[in-house]
């Protein structure tokens, strides 16, 4: 077991070095929630936009790759839009409310077709035989880690949409912060551990025995989901 959690720190060890660090995505949001405490929305609006732009101004100093910081203005500025458009704090919440729905339907989607969106991302990521994924021993494993991931969504939907109809701005962005990345993060560890140990269990070939068409008994995928 000792081994499986450094194969994890290992696999996950890129969201927190290297050109495109997480903090990216996650410093505007604390910058927002701290700012709105201590002075106000508006205040809180305009520093998080500071400091999308301030990392994106560093990422291209150091000719770094802008994924994430452009990322981080264009969400940020387009949440301030919708709320000075719908003319309340609350509204600066929205954009994340749709793209909450949508991942959530999506998911579902995935699942109900039988082709589960954490075997998508996966593919995405490693460039794993597409085919792979859709092996009768092999599938089960991603739609239960993908059904694990619907069950997140919804909840933090249902959360964010109850708070934002008591116009709660303060709890919607500690919501926000708290079921983002360090989420995301315990998200990403549960189901490479599950997803690993769900394949041994399903017995089905590993991508190398996949491509080599071996025949079974097999090893089956012993590191990476």
């Amino acid at each position: 077991m000792k081994n499986k959690w450094r194969e994890l720190a290992e696999e996950l060890q890129t969201l927190f070095t290297g050109r495109n660090s997480f903090l990216d995505a996650i410093l505007p949001p604390l910058i927002f929630l701290v700012v709105n405490g201590l002075v106000g929305f508006q205040a809180a609006m305009w520093s998080s936009l500071a400091l999308s732009v301030v990392i994106a101004a560093l990422r291209i100093s150091r000719k770094q790759s802008l994924l994430y910081a452009l990322a981080g203005v264009g969400s940020v500025a387009f949440a301030i839009g919708i709320a000075y458009f719908l003319g309340k704090s609350e509204g600066f919440f929205v954009p994340g409310l749709i793209s909450g729905s949508t991942t959530l339907l999506l998911t579902l989607v995935s699942l109900v077709i039988r082709r589960p969106l954490m075997a998508w991302t996966s593919f995405i990521a490693r460039r794993w035989p597409l085919d792979w994924y859709w092996h009768p021993q092999v599938r089960p494993a991603y739609s239960e880690v993908t059904f694990a991931w619907a069950i997140f969504f919804a909840a933090r939907l249902l959360l964010q949409f109850s708070l934002y109809e008591n116009k709660d701005v303060n709890s919607l962005a500690m919501t926000n912060l708290v079921t983002g990345w360090p989420a995301t993060i315990l998200l990403l560890a549960f189901s490479y551990l599950y997803g690993t140990w769900r394949l041994t269990q399903l017995r089905g070939p590993s991508v190398e025995e996949f491509n080599d068409n071996t025949p079974a008994p097999w090893q089956g995928q012993r590191r990476g989901f």
